[in-house]
């Protein structure tokens, strides 16, 4: 048997213009290939269908958009809340048709698509078109009421995608497991290339929508289950595997903005690193945080601080009352400050929108305060993706992200934190209560800090209207005290070193007086003795002379009698 001619054709792709779904398909969808999209009610096919198709259009692919349920003029109205003025790119690059089924049409008459696909053909070759999208085919197809005829129409279509060489895209309903419900929907997704299931649900009452891609001849992707969110923009895929952190770890150290801190940090904190703050409401976390970002602006670097459920002038004014003044920086624009309400979507969708931020304002400096006003409305599986996909943006980035955790109330002494944020910050620091006669005082302790010496002492967190001062240690009986125990203590302290002072002062001048005293006893029989030694002298000295005064007179009544014996002196 002669051997087939192969030849390698290697599979080009149509950017599709949507933020992050060209990440996950590996460079978009395939290009003159159909594509099928398939989802619910309000889960984003038509608003995905066709801001694929006017990127291409602003990109010199001109397209047509087949409308078989929805008004064009409806869609194009209604495209207006993306920002894309589709008026000023009709009949030139993109083209919009009517499709849809008169009131009078009889299910039970035979119909195909032949017509509808030749006068396309004619407007595809006015246009120069490149793609095109039939919007609700499945409106369509369910007039047929016969499997082997919806099979035949599809076929036709796909054989006039494959013929013109348009990236085709073809949305229909699911319902909302992602399971078709009519057997043409079932054929479908195995006649085309690619499949893409969208959803919408309600989950613990945040609406959610998700994309998966089911199928893609031809190319790599991501085949999980991804977040989507429709804003002011259009459809983004907003949680996706992102790009790899830098390379290379810098060594640089940034001020916390507490000069305690950074000694106990070695320093302060590595630049593009990821700092985790927990602790109960009320410890000063966001007080750290705006100590950070105060640092980070008087170094001049651009700022980002989102505050989630906080307004962003009570943020300004509640820091102003702890010394902290960033309404300068904000009105010069260095930083800019966000306030969110976490309620409104899901902790994912949240990834989207912090992105667009940081891409907006290029910070170098990012506080996320509380991260996990997001993470708890949010089911489990976000709950463990979200940490992730925060710090694989940050770190590719390059930004130095400060977060914080709040731990309920009965959690005040728990140091775990239920975000798994923990787990991969590089350094964590931890804040909580510690009750003590009577008197609620704050402590501060770090957790861990990867690559540094790190103190690993307990202090005390002192907060007045200077802001943030780190009390040293003070240990009695093995135990750091804090507050009106610390004082109490040190007073008493104090006391006994006055006492104990005070008694050796006293000791002491007891010590001198008897010293005197004994000086002075000396200094009397020093006297004493100089006395008697003076008549001690004197009588030896009398007795000297009496003797030289004996030899005397002897040696005369000697010379007188001329004797020659000597007499004996008188005893």
């Amino acid at each position: 048997m002669p051997k087939a001619n192969m030849q390698h054709i290697e599979l080009t792709k149509a950017h599709t213009g949507i933020r992050g779904l060209d990440d996950i398909t590996n460079g978009g969808l395939p290009q003159g290939r159909g594509i099928l999209l398939a989802g619910g009610p309000g889960s984003g096919k038509t608003v995905i269908a066709l801001q694929t198709l006017v990127s291409g259009a602003l990109n010199g692919e001109p397209g047509i958009f087949v409308a078989f349920e929805e008004d064009p003029t409806r869609i194009i109205a209604n495209a207006a809340a993306f920002g894309w003025n589709l008026p000023d790119l009709e009949n030139k690059e993109l083209f919009f048709l009517d499709a849809k089924p008169r009131p009078d049409v009889v299910c039970a008459g035979k119909f195909d698509l032949s017509s509808l696909l030749a006068s396309l053909k004619v407007k595809v070759d006015q246009m120069g078109a490149k793609r095109i999208v039939f919007d609700s085919i499945d409106v369509l197809l369910s007039l047929l009421d016969d499997p082997l005829a919806e099979r035949r129409e599809l076929f036709r279509l796909n054989d006039w995608l494959v013929s013109t060489g348009l990236t085709g895209i073809i949305t229909c309903k699911n319902n909302d497991s992602g399971q078709s419900k009519l057997d043409y929907q079932d054929f479908m997704q195995y006649m085309v290339d690619c499949v893409i299931f969208l959803r919408h649900e309600v989950d613990n009452r945040v609406a959610r929508r998700t994309l998966r891609i089911v199928k893609y001849r031809g190319s790599g992707f991501y085949a999980g289950e991804v977040a989507l969110s429709l804003s002011d923009n259009g459809a983004e895929v907003v949680s996706f595997p992102l790009s790899s952190p830098c390379e290379s770890a810098s060594t640089e150290r940034i001020s916390s903005g507490v000069a305690r801190l950074d000694n106990m940090l070695g320093g302060g904190y590595y630049r593009g690193a990821a700092i985790l703050l927990s602790g109960a409401p009320g410890t000063s976390k966001t007080t750290l945080c705006g100590s950070f970002i105060l640092a980070a602006c008087e170094r001049g670097e651009r700022s980002l601080f989102i505050g989630f459920d906080e307004p962003a002038h009570e943020i300004v004014r509640n820091l102003r009352s702890v010394g902290i003044d960033l309404g300068p920086h904000v009105a010069s624009g260095l930083l800019h400050i966000q306030s969110i309400r976490s309620s409104l979507t899901g902790a994912e969708e949240h990834i989207g929108t912090l992105r667009n931020l940081l891409d907006a304002h290029q910070p170098r400096c990012f506080v996320i305060d509380p991260l996990s006003a997001i993470i708890n409305c949010d089911t489990d599986a976000s709950r463990r993706r979200m940490p992730e996909q925060l710090l694989a943006l940050t770190k590719s980035a390059g930004v130095t992200l400060v977060c914080t955790s709040l731990l309920g109330a009965n959690d005040t002494l728990n140091e775990g934190t239920n975000i798994q944020v923990s787990t991969v910050a590089d350094t964590w620091i931890h804040l909580n209560y510690t009750i003590l006669s009577g008197e609620r005082n704050r402590a501060l302790t770090i957790i861990k800090s990867r690559g540094t010496e790190h103190s690993n002492q307990v202090r005390e967190l002192i907060l007045n209207s200077d802001g943030i001062t780190l009390a040293d240690v003070y240990q009695a009986d093995g135990e750091v005290l804090m507050g009106t125990a610390r004082w109490q203590k040190e007073i008493a302290e104090k006391a006994a070193e006055e006492l104990l002072q005070a008694s050796v002062e006293h000791k002491r001048k007891e010590l001198e007086l008897a010293q005197a005293e004994v000086n002075a006893q000396i200094e009397v029989l020093q006297r004493e003795m100089a006395v008697k030694q003076g008549e001690l002298e004197m009588l030896l000295a009398t007795e000297a002379n009496r003797l030289k005064q004996f030899e005397r007179n002897r040696d005369d009544l000697w010379g007188m009698r001329s004797g020659d014996q000597k007499l004996s002196p008188a005893g």
